[in-house]
């Protein structure tokens, strides 16, 4: 499959949307600078972190859909709460991608501080997450398409 056949779905957190819409920004971007036409993306909105594994494994078992890339932020609170939406959404995450043999991308940012989250969900081309995650989306299907 050429790159720019692939079909990507991208699940974005609600929550902390502040540095989400900056990772989708920047994948979105990525994505069409790799020749990918807007109409072969579909994104949707889920309320939070904790909800991104749901949605992308619904999305990865579609037949028209090559990848999923999650995008997120869980920022560390003065609760076990981030603890445990942090490791459920990576481990659902996961999850995802193994019971449907697809690129599963966690892109769900899990910083100690806002300003970590937002240094990761920054402007500046490379240091956006949300930038990786589309590579790794479009390198993880050619991969799989040779594999």
């Amino acid at each position: 499959m050429k790159i720019n056949k692939a079909r990507i779905a991208i699940v974005a957190s609600s929550f902390n949307d502040f540095i989400t819409k900056g990772l989708l920004q920047a994948c979105l971007r990525e994505l069409k600078l790799k020749g990918l036409p807007d109409k072969q993306v579909t994104t949707v909105w889920v309320p939070g972190a904790f909800e991104v594994p749901l949605a992308a494994l619904t999305l990865a078992r579609r037949k028209d859909v090559d990848a999923v890339i999650g995008l997120g932020a869980v920022i560390r609170g003065e609760t076990y709460h981030f603890e445990v939406v942090s490791n459920e959404c990576a481990r659902g995450m996961m999850e995802a991608s193994l019971v449907t043999s697809k690129p599963v991308i966690m892109g769900v940012l899990t910083t100690d501080t806002v300003a970590q989250a937002q240094a990761r969900a920054g402007q500046k081309g490379s240091d956006n997450k949300g930038r990786d995650c589309a590579l790794a989306a479009l390198e993880m299907i050619a991969l799989l398409k040779v594999l």
